[in-house]
C-alpha cells in the first residue's frame, strides 16, 4: 500500500475496511431488500451514505440502482414477484409449444392428401 499523508482521505471502492479486496458477488432480491432496509436504518441514525455503503460492502452507484429498482419493496413482495416470473416463463413455454403445434397442423393441411391404396 502507498502511504497517505495525514489528513488526506483516500477512497478505494474495492477495498474492505481491513484493506482486503471485496469479492464481486450477485445478490438475490431478498438480500438486496434486506440490505436496503438496513442501510435506510443506518442513514436514519445519522450516518453518511458512503459510510453505509462501505459497511454493507457495495458501491454508492449500486445503492442508487437498487433504490431505483427495489425502493419500497418488501421481502414478501420480492418472493411473490419471483413466483410470478417463474409462472410467466412456464406460460410462455406453453404458448410457444401451442404455436409450434398450430403451425405444424396448418402446414400439413395445405398439401395434397394421399389416400392409401387398397
Amino acid at each position: 500500500p502507498v502511504p497517505v499523508p495525514a489528513g488526506m482521505r483516500v477512497r478505494c471502492p474495492r477495498l474492505a475496511p481491513g484493506g482486503q479486496h471485496l469479492a464481486r458477488r450477485r445478490h438475490t432480491p431478498d438480500r438486496i431488500i434486506r440490505k436496503l432496509s438496513e442501510g435506510n436504518k443506518l442513514l436514519a441514525g445519522g450516518r453518511e451514505l458512503d459510510e453505509v455503503c462501505r459497511r454493507l460492502e457495495f458501491e454508492e452507484s449500486t445503492w442508487n440502482r437498487w433504490v431505483a429498482q427495489y425502493g419500497g419493496t418488501k421481502v414478501n413482495d420480492a418472493r411473490g414477484l419471483k413466483e410470478l416470473e417463474s409462472e410467466d416463463a412456464r406460460l410462455k413455454k406453453l404458448l410457444a409449444k401451442a404455436d409450434q403445434d398450430k403451425a405444424m397442423l396448418e402446414g400439413a393441411g395445405r398439401g395434397k392428401l394421399l389416400i392409401p391404396a387398397r
